[in-house]
């Protein structure tokens, strides 16, 4: 069996994951209501950033979708999930760019690259 060096597209894809998958693990289940989502955001943005070959990364998360969870339950906070978020993040590996996002399929959060080009 031979072996190839993976390409510059397949390794900054491969960021992107690594990136989404911190993020995601990280952050999960962390309380969080309609008053303190723009402060989690930030911090999650702030910390994802820190990591290698990442441009940017850009975290909303939906308040009007948490308060309507809130609404059904019993706390005045809910935890975070996959359904609450909006992510992008950039990635920048040599000279390719990869833009991937967060989109909700099914009920699911999936995490997958949106756009990968030369820069």
């Amino acid at each position: 069996m031979t072996s190839a060096e993976p390409t510059e597209a397949q390794v900054a894809c491969f960021e992107a994951g690594i990136k989404f998958g911190s993020l995601y693990h990280q952050f999960a289940g962390t309380p969080v209501s309609p008053e303190s989502a723009a402060s989690l955001a930030a911090a999650i943005e702030e910390s994802i950033e820190n990591q290698p070959h990442c441009r940017d990364v850009r975290v909303d998360i939906k308040t009007d979708v948490l308060a309507d969870a809130i609404a059904e339950g019993p706390a005045t906070y809910t935890e975070l999930t996959g359904r609450f978020l909006d992510v992008e993040i950039v990635v920048v590996y040599e000279g390719t760019r990869v833009v991937a996002e967060i989109a909700m399929e099914d009920g699911y959060p999936l995490m997958r690259p949106v756009s990968v080009e030369s820069v």
